[in-house]
């Protein structure tokens, strides 16, 4: 038996696969321990979201439990109109799209049109500036569709014990730094060691 992989471990494998693990083990405690001010702000614009109230719009569905059996894949959406078949993933601020991000948003569409939904729009909305990003379908953008599988696939194949993290810029900005037993390098502070 296959176990689901959450859709938001996507983007966090990219980042370091051993935040996965410290997502579990750190997950109930207080977010306030280990989320710094900018995530706790991300997490904010999600609620009106997850608790169904951004829109009374029946066309719009908001915050709902999707999955995936051909992917392993499970998670919750933002936002999917289904008169439109636009799916929008809401972020505080966009400055960089990441490839996590993407396939988050390829793992949204994939588990929705499993589920009979027809997704024919992917788009990124940044709340702080009000900046719409569109991203392209899986199908249009085989390379990065490619990239999202493969992730997939090195998830299934990862080995926690053997991995060392090898990149000092993403353990000094890791939320779980403090925790972790190998970082790369110590907590960065007002961008310096």
């Amino acid at each position: 038996m296959e176990l689901y992989l959450k859709i938001s471990y996507l983007n966090d494998f990219i980042f370091c696969p051993l935040s996965i693990y410290y997502h579990q083990l750190y997950g109930r405690l207080s977010e306030r321990l280990y989320y710094s001010d900018s995530q706790l702000n991300g997490k904010a614009v999600h609620e009106a979201v997850d608790n169904k109230h951004y829109s009374t719009h029946k066309n719009l569905l908001q915050g709902i439990e999707i999955y995936s059996n051909e992917y392993n894949l499970c998670g919750r959406i933002d936002i999917f109109d289904t008169d439109t078949g636009l799916l929008t993933e809401r972020k505080k601020k966009i400055d960089t799209i990441y490839d996590g991000y993407v396939f988050q948003l390829y793992a949204q569409c994939l588990c929705l049109r499993e589920m009979g939904y027809s997704v024919k729009r992917l788009r990124f909305y940044s709340s702080d500036d009000n900046k719409i990003y569109p991203v392209l379908l899986p199908e249009e953008n085989r390379e990065m569709f490619v990239k999202f599988k493969n992730t997939l696939e090195e998830i299934k194949n990862f080995d926690v014990m053997s991995f060392v993290p090898s990149n000092p810029q993403k353990c000094g900005n890791c939320i779980y730094n403090d925790f972790c037993d190998r970082p790369a390098s110590p907590k960065i502070y007002n961008g310096g060691f």
